[in-house]
């Protein structure tokens, strides 16, 4: 399971991408989901969803599931505004 930070806003994004992007392909099974933790984020812009739907791109080209896990309810407010909240499913 990869996980964010606690905060993720612009400034934040590209080494939150950078390090998701490490842990995904540090993942050597072909055909796991890539779990992605949000719990700890409590603050953020909409770069976190950027971050997000780049992860489950990611995990697409590599053959994997996605899911994400503790998404708050305001980070799924924000999704569904920007009409992606179908794209981060969440983990069970």
């Amino acid at each position: 399971m990869l996980v964010l930070p606690s905060k993720l806003t612009h400034e934040e994004a590209p080494a939150c991408m950078r390090m998701l992007q490490q842990g995904m392909a540090g993942q050597s099974e072909p055909g796991t989901a890539t779990v992605i933790d949000a719990s700890a984020l409590s603050h953020f812009d909409s770069s976190a969803i950027a971050v997000l739907l780049e992860c489950r791109r990611e995990a697409s080209a590599l053959g994997r599931g996605f899911a994400v896990k503790g998404l708050s309810s305001r980070l799924r407010e924000l999704a569904s505004l920007y009409g992606v909240a179908g794209l981060l499913p969440a983990a069970p």
